[in-house]
């Protein structure tokens, strides 16, 4: 009895040192994430929570001198962005040590726009039953260039499967993000535990399968095999994009194909508030009618710009030329089909919008647009990139400009599946050619504009991803001039939907498959 009772004295001992530690340890984490947080984001605030008011703080120079700084100076210097504008700076915590009421934390942080990798040797010390930074030190080295290092090696790692074709996602954080299925639902997904949930609260008129009976429709419409009872073959969810002030307002934004009693369908943007796992309070933004019949070319891609207004891209839905009334849909600027189109986050049209004479749709942005699925905003530059689906090749990498006219079907780099199409020419047209194009098709869709600090090398490139053959594509700039273009995984190819980087630059693809993945890209010689 007396060795159980020591046997159990010990267990207790070891169970209530355990539960010592890991609270010390949860809440240097919280101490520790408060920091990095506040110098990734510009949250000066969090900085100077994270620290003891009288904490001493000496930064690197370059003169080999002291840099003094109070946590109040080192928090002011990130007030200069708004707060949540994202800073190219990318922390890793190396090493943590706790010693009774000491801690000592080791980060690692690269800013490639620096050329330089940081090391911050922090001291923490519980006061008062609080975990503080007392001390921080900075030193710093020109970020190693080795023959590994400057050269990527990406491979793929599947993180989730069994998706209903994902099309788009927005990260809530890190490691949880809302992903909407073309095919399935609105889903969220926690990237470390593999669990996902239903969101509810989704409109019920979204696009599924229709009855095709090309005896009724006129030709071309839907494909010459296509007939009975089919999935709609473009139709489902499609962008789903979080309010640029989504931690004080919790909207989050959703395209998808709208279809009516007829089997009809058209691109509409609804927006709600997530509440748990439910959109609340949702509404109908703006609708790309009229309803039509055809299986394609619905867009839906969307973003927001620094203006915080959102872009939208609507499909012109036909799928052969010869469908265009005598104006092209894509070309009538009374028409909502074919065009970029820019609201205010309520739905209301900015009263900066170009302006395109009476009678144009309101909200119009840009028109001659055939299928764009992927829009992105270049944070430094302010820019809006998009790509665009061409017919047969064509496929197009475009800069977004108000009032522009990017030409489809009059202008195109392809070639028209309606054989001998000729498009009546619009009197006083202007057209704005393609920043690139492919002599092949590559079905391009959402692309991403890579920062991080897993691929250095890739800072600034646009990755885009393309159904057609699984291609993936990195695409090199030098400020609106493509200089490099390179084909990732040539022998490793799956039709590829959406690439996404996430808060802390880590990039990820979506495949388009019935079984579709998250696949996250790393780099084997970081």
């Amino acid at each position: 009895m007396q060795q159980i009772r020591h046997s159990l004295l010990i267990l207790s001992l070891i169970l209530n040192f355990n539960l010592y530690s890991q609270s010390d340890k949860e809440q240097i984490e919280a101490v520790l994430e408060d920091f990095i947080v506040g110098t990734e984001y510009n949250y000066p605030d969090r900085i100077e929570r994270a620290f003891y008011p009288e904490a001493q703080m000496f930064l690197h120079n370059a003169a080999d001198t002291l840099l003094r700084f109070s946590p109040a100076q080192y928090a002011n210097l990130y007030t200069r962005r708004k707060p949540g504008t994202r800073n190219k700076r990318y922390t890793s915590v190396t090493a943590l040590e706790i010693v009774l009421d000491v801690a000592y934390a080791k980060l690692q942080v690269n800013i490639p726009s620096f050329g330089y990798r940081y090391y911050d040797l922090l001291l923490l010390k519980r006061l008062e039953e609080q975990w503080k930074i007392v001390g921080k030190v900075t030193s710093a080295e020109p970020i190693p260039k080795t023959p590994a290092e400057a050269q990527a090696k990406p491979e793929k790692e599947v993180v989730i499967s069994g998706l209903k074709k994902p099309w788009s996602m927005a990260f809530l954080s890190e490691n949880e993000v809302l992903l909407a299925e073309k095919d399935g639902t609105l889903l969220r997904i926690d990237l470390e535990a593999k669990s996902r949930k239903e969101i509810s609260g989704l409109p019920t008129d979204v696009g599924r399968a229709i009855a095709i009976d090309t005896t009724v429709h006129r030709n071309g419409i839907y494909p010459g095999g296509a007939h009975g009872k089919t999935l709609a073959f473009n139709a489902g969810w499609f962008q789903v994009l979080l309010d640029p002030d989504f931690e004080e307002n919790q909207y989050v934004y959703l395209s998808y194909s709208s279809m009516n009693a007829e089997e009809a369908a058209a691109l509409k943007v609804i927006r709600g508030k997530l509440v748990g796992d439910r959109l609340e309070e949702v509404e109908t933004l703006f609708f790309a009618g009229p309803y039509s019949h055809g299986l394609f070319h619905f867009g839906g891609g969307m973003v927001f710009g620094q203006d915080k207004k959102l872009y939208i891209a609507t499909g012109e839905r036909n799928f052969y030329e010869h469908l265009n009334p005598e104006i092209p849909l894509a070309q009538d600027v009374a028409d909502k089909r074919g065009k970029i189109i820019r609201i205010n986050r309520d739905g209301s049209i900015p009263k900066d919008n170009p302006d395109f004479g009476p009678g144009a749709v309101k909200g119009l942005y840009a028109t001659g647009i055939r299928a764009t699925q992927g829009m992105i905003l270049d944070e430094d530059s302010g820019q809006i990139w998009f790509s665009e689906h061409g017919t047969i090749q064509g496929d197009e990498l475009n800069l977004l400009q108000a009032g522009a006219n990017y030409g489809w079907p009059n202008r195109t780099s392809g070639k028209y599946r309606t054989k001998d199409y000729e498009p009546k020419e619009v009197a006083g047209a202007e057209y704005t050619d393609p920043v690139h194009f492919w002599d092949q098709t590559i079905a391009p869709t959402g692309l991403a504009i890579y920062s991080g600090n897993e691929f250095a090398q890739w800072e600034g490139d646009i990755i885009l991803p393309g159904l057609s053959k699984g291609n993936l594509w990195r695409i090199v700039l030098e400020g609106q001039t493509v200089t490099h273009v390179e084909e990732l995984f040539v022998n490793d190819r799956v039709r590829l939907r959406k690439a996404v980087v996430s808060p802390r630059g880590r990039l990820y693809l979506l495949t388009d498959e019935e079984d579709g993945k998250i696949i996250r890209i790393k780099n084997a010689n970081h």
